[in-house]
């Protein structure tokens, strides 16, 4: 398996991927609008010269398109005891397709964004876990935190 990061010609793909792990969610009013606005946002992002965006790939077997994904970003928050420079990476958008699941593709892809974020010095990482991604997660290291998350979105 080669795992290689993510150039903004893969835009497209990795939207595709984000697509495929959405519909996993009861997310209501579902529409395609996003789709254009996320890719070029990812073709920005991937085209940086030192990106704070890391994304991993496995392309499919037969050339076409890619099998799997985890991207993540590096956030700046405020330090606190356990992270004084407050710098965390989030993961999102871990998906492997259906018919290329079980070849370790998701969990290559992770181990190379966590040395992607042992690189740029990140002592933390966070992460939401989906029920069928619990485990992989875990077998990395990651554990539930105490602190509740909660959101308010503003229409």
């Amino acid at each position: 398996m080669m795992i290689r990061q993510a150039v903004p010609a893969d835009a497209g793909e990795l939207v595709r991927l984000r697509a495929v792990m959405l519909r996993t969610f009861d997310v209501p009013g579902w529409n395609d609008e996003w789709r254009e606005p996320a890719r070029q946002t990812l073709v920005d992002r991937l085209g940086q010269a030192e990106p704070a965006l890391g994304a991993f790939v496995v392309d499919r077997p037969d050339g076409d398109g890619l099998a799997a994904c985890a991207l993540g970003q590096i956030e700046q928050r405020l330090g606190n005891p356990s992270n004084p420079d407050g710098r965390v990476g989030y993961v999102y958008n871990v998906v492997t397709d259906p018919d290329m699941r079980r070849r370790g593709y998701s969990r290559g892809c992770m181990e190379a964004l966590l040395a992607w974020f042992r690189g740029r010095g990140v002592r933390a990482v966070d992460l939401r876990a989906s029920a069928d991604g619990a485990a992989l997660y875990e077998s990395l290291g990651f554990r539930r935190t105490r602190e509740p998350g909660m959101r308010l979105t503003i229409s």
